[in-house]
């Protein structure tokens, strides 16, 4: 590393000091959601390959996690891989998903994080759903950050297993039609969701210059705020984190008026 990056390295280690020496812990959203954008692109213009952009990124996550519990977070989503990335060619995925397999392992050996999988598991392999299951089992008792590892996952899958769930349990009660159809509201929904009993998302993050949802947490995120950065998942720093917190705390929610 040269002078002026060492420099460079510096400015921004003071200027992240700065930021959060003006961060006001009550203004802090309790629950972030963060679409992990950009591993690709990193790795491309880093000269390295795609399941090294991969590895980076989730080389990036808990020390995002540790951020958070400086900052009071309570709880954190995180949007590993969606239900559209199964159609990624075998020689993506099988990588892809071998290190969301260990990403998952080390959350949970931590013992910082509670592990919590929200997603459609009939789409993981069995590899995968047995450590998801063994992580949410050693981390049921961490009095921690609730780390949810949205994999397998989609909005528009949540809501339609969301709905689906909520019909296997009114037949279990031997409900009609018309029982069923009276019973339905928001919340009746919103407890069938995989996120159920827990904050909708106060903050959205998306990394790599991306300005879409995606279809994350649709039903969730009515009233979140969202913040937009250009910097790859993988690049992301403390810094930028600090910001987006700051971008946050200055606004004025609204919840929908």
């Amino acid at each position: 590393m040269n002078l002026r990056d060492r420099l460079r390295g510096l400015l921004v280690r003071l200027y992240a000091r700065r930021v959060e020496g003006h961060l006001d812990h009550d203004q802090v959203p309790k629950h972030i959601g963060v679409i992990m954008d950009g591993n690709r692109r990193w790795a491309k213009a880093a000269g390295s390959t795609t399941a090294q952009g991969h590895q980076a990124g989730a080389a990036k996550i808990e020390e995002f996690l540790g951020w958070c519990t400086e900052t009071d977070v309570e709880v954190v989503t995180l949007w590993l891989l969606s239900t559209d990335n199964f159609d990624r060619p075998p020689e993506e995925l099988v990588p892809l998903l071998g290190i969301i397999e260990e990403t998952v392992r080390s959350l949970a050996a931590d013992g910082r994080w509670r592990v919590h999988h929200v997603g459609a598991t009939d789409l993981l392999p069995d590899g995968l759903r047995s450590v998801l299951k063994e992580a949410d089992a050693a981390t049921a008792h961490v009095d921690g950050i609730v780390v949810n590892v949205a994999i397998g996952y989609g909005g528009r899958q949540e809501i339609a297993d969301a709905v689906r769930s909520m019909l296997h349990e009114a037949a279990e009660k031997k409900q009609t039609l018309e029982e069923v159809a009276e019973s339905v509201d928001i919340d009746s929904i919103g407890r069938h969701l995989y996120t159920s009993a827990q904050p909708d998302p106060d903050l959205v993050i998306r990394t790599s210059g991306e300005q879409r949802l995606s279809g994350f947490m649709l039903w969730q995120t009515a009233h979140s705020e969202y913040y937009f950065c250009d910097v790859f998942w993988p690049a992301f720093r403390k810094v930028d984190f600090l910001r987006a917190m700051r971008d946050y705390a200055a606004r004025h929610r609204r919840f929908g008026g």
